[in-house]
């Protein structure tokens, strides 16, 4: 039987064995995850449906699960496999950096960009890294509107300290693509800069992560870059 001639559902599998994985589009992999679609759709519909809603691959990996399990067929067992595929991804990219010194704002940005572009919440994440600039792990701190407090020092040193790291690099998002500072970014960094001191850590940078766009010249600022640090 040709491919063209199976139940959709069926033809995803068939033709990753047939061509390969990167013959399949977006909504055929997620159909394979999926297995079977809910009653009156396949899996391969389901798939466009979470493309259509979420507008792509990398929006959707940020999805939380309540909005996941907003679309009809989503239950909470999906929602959660799709979700660790995701972070599985995630930590699958970051594995390279783990074999390179990580010494200058560029680094830092590609290590991160993938994950925290586009978010529509700020999170603010650290980079810890030993004591010669490679990769430990990136900790999220906090997740949150930008109406709300920045990560209080007190928890990115206790990450720091319970991961034996000799450095760390602070970073977060702006929502809004502009990755210019605020003034709540600038006391943030002079509080971390002066907690870090006390105990003998090295604040190496806090990188703002922002998006190419309209009147913004980069897509990320460094304060360390800048002169602020």
């Amino acid at each position: 039987m040709g491919i063209k001639h199976m139940p959709e559902d069926d033809r995803p599998r068939e033709k990753l064995v047939e061509r390969g994985p990167g013959s399949l589009s977006d909504a055929e992999i997620l159909a394979i995850f999926f297995g079977t679609g809910r009653q009156g759709a396949s899996a391969v519909d389901l798939g466009r449906e979470l493309l259509d809603r979420f507008g792509n691959l990398r929006a959707l990996s940020q999805a939380s699960l309540e909005e996941l399990q907003s679309i009809s067929g989503i239950g909470p067992v999906k929602a959660v496999h799709l979700a660790a595929i995701f972070e599985f991804g995630r930590r699958l990219a970051r594995e390279p950096f783990r074999e390179i010194n990580i010494t200058s704002p560029e680094d830092a940005f590609s290590l991160l960009a993938p994950s925290m572009q586009g978010l529509s919440q700020e999170s603010v994440r650290v980079i810890l890294l030993n004591h010669r600039k490679r990769l430990i792990r990136v900790n999220e701190i906090f997740r949150g509107t930008g109406n709300e407090s920045f990560a209080n020092p007190t928890e990115i040193l206790r990450s720091a300290i319970a991961h034996a790291a000799h450095s760390l690099i602070l970073a977060h998002n702006h929502p809004s693509g502009d990755p210019s500072p605020s003034s709540a970014d600038h006391d943030a960094t002079r509080r971390l800069k002066v907690a870090c001191q006390a105990i003998g850590l090295e604040l190496t940078d806090h990188i703002i992560i922002g998006c190419h766009g309209p009147g913004v010249d980069s897509p990320y600022f460094s304060f360390r870059e800048a002169g602020l640090l």
